[in-house]
């Protein structure tokens, strides 16, 4: 009977928590629709041959985050990745990058919002501020909840019975992102809230999206030794998946770039952008409807613009484009802004492009609760893509390098640096059936490419007396 009183014990406070998750879930469930908008936005990187062929590449080596973002390495929470998860920097090979997807959200007055959103074909990979749940993962059950059980089954309770799959940290076995009870804040808040809003000198590629009229938001802290919330102006979240996006891109040795739409959703506002020694020019495609593609020419003889001229062409270009997809203004400057160094200043051949809407709901499907009175989503589709005549010239110069030729060794070390990010695929294509000695060559280059460019630092001259 003692034994039976002590789970008593333990079973009162216990049960006062059920029910009180309970009457919580039927009080927000009963909310149909809120009276914010919800504005998002994001882009999906790949890399290519000429062939339209996508490329494996480790899209998580640069684009370097603040230190708070969360990550596999540090989900916090007690959490842990699942295999498929547990990576290194750089350590993951795929073909599409999901980058820097943001959620705004705008409201006259205070709200409270559950966000989640699945990535069926991908893994989620960094977020913030902190999900309450975020997978696939695993999480061990607290020791209390397993004292718990243990004394239940010791009274007799049956066995297929837990309170750990009630109150524990459930694993989570899908690619998804959730988190709750967000906070929208009222505008009189702003002035405080933007204090508190953490900063970090690394992470060119987020602290742009903050320049919006969103509303500040603010998530009750998950950790009971650190009570302070997080507070953003938005919903953040990135990924990696192995899919191709509705753009096939394929190109000929004469410089002839055939785009096509492969979806059943026409494809809005498209922009070739070729690029080399700082200077280049675009080609604007208004549409593309399903199935139809279009021959494009790239005449390096032709006029082409200075770096400076042409980014701001481009962005203001772009921009235009944005807003036409729905966002507003300032969203769209601030997503042009995040991505202006990767997208306009980097030497190559690119094509961007607005993904359909239809296309994002199916591969990054968001749920809100309650339901906004409007919901905006733009992606941007990044095709980068590995011309017939750069793939070329790196295998003529591997070759030579191959064989002991100096200056072939600094030419591909050269090239490697200038693609960066892309510049194992592009070794992989130049090196497709290849012997081995020109194989190990090219990844022996490819590692001092790797390391950062030698400083050299020139003595004082001496002045005569």
């Amino acid at each position: 009977m003692k034994r039976n009183s002590s789970l008593f014990k333990w079973l009162l406070p216990v049960s006062s928590l059920v029910a009180t998750i309970t009457l919580a879930a039927l009080v927000t469930g009963g909310i149909s629709a809120g009276t914010y908008t919800a504005h998002e936005w994001g882009t999906f990187t790949s890399v290519q041959g000429g062939d339209g062929m996508l490329l494996d590449w480790r899209p998580l080596e640069t684009s370097k985050l603040p230190q708070f973002v969360y990550d596999w390495r540090k989900p916090g929470l007690n959490r842990r990745p699942t295999s498929s998860l547990a990576y290194g920097k750089g350590g993951m090979l795929t073909l599409q990058r999901m980058e820097t997807p943001v959620i705004y959200f705008y409201s006259e007055k205070s709200e409270t919002v559950d966000v989640s959103v699945s990535f069926p074909q991908g893994l989620i990979t960094e977020w913030y501020p902190q999900a309450c749940q975020i997978g696939p993962s695993t999480m061990p059950v607290p020791p209390a909840i397993a004292k718990l059980d243990e004394y239940a089954h010791k009274a007799g309770v049956k066995a297929s019975f837990s309170f750990a799959s009630l109150f524990g940290n459930k694993n989570i076995k899908e690619s998804r992102a959730h988190w709750a009870r967000v906070h929208i804040l009222p505008e009189n808040e702003n002035s405080e809230v933007a204090k508190s809003l953490l900063g970090d000198r690394s992470g060119s590629h987020y602290f742009a999206a903050r320049d919006t009229d969103a509303n500040y938001l603010r998530i009750s802290s998950l950790v009971a030794t650190n009570p302070a919330p997080e507070h953003e102006k938005f919903i953040f979240y990135r990924g990696v998946g192995n899919f191709a996006t509705p753009l096939r891109v394929t190109m000929n040795s004469s410089n002839v770039v055939v785009i096509a739409n492969t979806s059943q959703e026409p494809l809005a506002d498209l922009f070739l952008l070729h690029q080399q020694n700082h200077a280049g020019k675009f080609i604007r495609v208004d549409r593309l409807s399903p199935g139809q593609q279009r021959s494009i020419q790239i005449d390096a003889n032709n006029e082409t613009f200075p770096l400076e001229n042409l980014s701001t062409q481009l962005g203001v270009s772009m921009a235009e484009s944005l807003v036409r997809a729905g966002l507003f203004q300032r969203e769209a400057v601030a997503m042009i802004n995040t991505w202006k160094d990767s997208w306009f200043a980097e030497d190559g051949l690119r094509v961007l492009y607005v993904l359909p809407r239809a296309w994002t709901d199916r591969t990054l499907p968001l749920t809100l609760d309650p339901t906004p009175r409007e919901l905006t989503r733009v992606m941007v589709g990044r095709a980068e893509v590995i011309p017939p005549a750069q793939e070329q010239k790196l295998s003529d110069a591997l070759v030579k390098a191959s064989q002991g030729d100096a200056e072939a060794r600094e030419q591909v070390v050269a090239e490697f640096r200038k693609l960066g990010r892309f510049s194992e695929p592009a070794l992989r294509l130049a090196t497709k059936g290849s012997t081995r000695e020109i194989t190990d060559t090219a990844w022996a280059l490819y590692q001092i490419a790797a390391k950062p460019a030698p400083t050299v630092t020139l003595a004082p001259t001496s002045k005569a007396l």
